[in-house]
């Protein structure tokens, strides 16, 4: 099997090289990710410089894939229609450091790649890491478990183009208590700001790092992720409201 890993975290980030690791055990793994971490970034993509690309060794000195100066869909984009001699048969993007639920979805670098290899018709899968303290986490635990749950999404044969958000609770919550599949919280978060001021009294804000989802629902993402249980969403990049866009042909438009 080829493997096509890319993230957001970066290239020389432990997620990946952890997912990595793993995923060696099941084909084929070529690496094409940032350079540079690109964090919430979303589906952005480069347009306005060029998107410089170096290969990178892995710790045997052998080939690991390329690092790119661009976003995570920048780097499925190059890798898809430049890099790679034959199509993968299936886009891992992770593992991210951090849990890729709710609404955070939409930020997400990491469900972005995913979403970009959905576009060219892969099967793709994104995968994260919750986390409940500060680093390091446990990416070689966490990586073992995304590559079991990797195989069994892969076992059912999922048509190309299929697409699939897997999030890995934090391992120091205690055991896995298994897996469920889950729709995607879209309830707002809380956030917070902190408001300073700089050396030249100008303002500025700061976006705190605690921010939480007040309504989980223990049946979406954020609330069995909650509870210990490995979560696995199919998403759809189609944004269309089908029912309100049938309602819509009803109405009168005048010019």
């Amino acid at each position: 099997m080829r493997i096509l890993l890319t993230n957001d975290d970066g290239i020389y980030a432990p997620g990946l090289r952890a997912l990595r690791t793993e995923l060696l055990k099941l084909g084929e793994v070529v690496v094409v990710a940032p350079a540079t971490e690109q964090s919430a970034v979303g589906h952005s993509i480069t347009l306005l410089t060029p998107l410089l690309v170096q290969e990178v060794l892995d710790e045997q000195k052998e080939f690991l894939g390329w690092a790119v100066e661009g976003r995570p869909a920048d780097c499925v984009k190059l890798a898809l229609l430049e890099l790679l001699p034959e199509p993968p048969d299936v886009l891992i993007s992770g593992l991210n450091a951090g849990s890729n639920s709710g609404i955070n979805v939409l930020y997400s670098g990491t469900v972005a790649a995913a979403i970009e290899g959905a576009f060219f018709r892969q099967t793709s899968i994104a995968v994260s890491l919750e986390y409940t303290k500060p680093k390091p986490l446990d990416f070689q635990g966490a990586a073992a478990i995304a590559r079991r749950v990797i195989e069994q999404i892969l076992s059912h044969k999922p048509e190309k183009g299929s697409l699939f958000n897997v999030n890995v609770p934090s391992l120091e919550k205690g055991p896995i208590k298994g897996i469920r599949t889950a729709p995607q919280n879209v309830a707002p978060y809380l956030e917070t700001f902190d408001r300073r001021i700089d050396p030249r009294g100008r303002v500025y804000f700061w976006t705190n790092p605690e921010f939480g989802c007040p309504d989980p629902h223990p049946e979406t993402d954020v609330g069995a992720l909650s509870e210990s249980l490995v979560t696995v969403t199919p998403l759809q990049f189609d944004l269309t409201h089908h029912a309100r866009l049938e309602e819509m042909k009803q109405w009168r438009w005048e010019m």
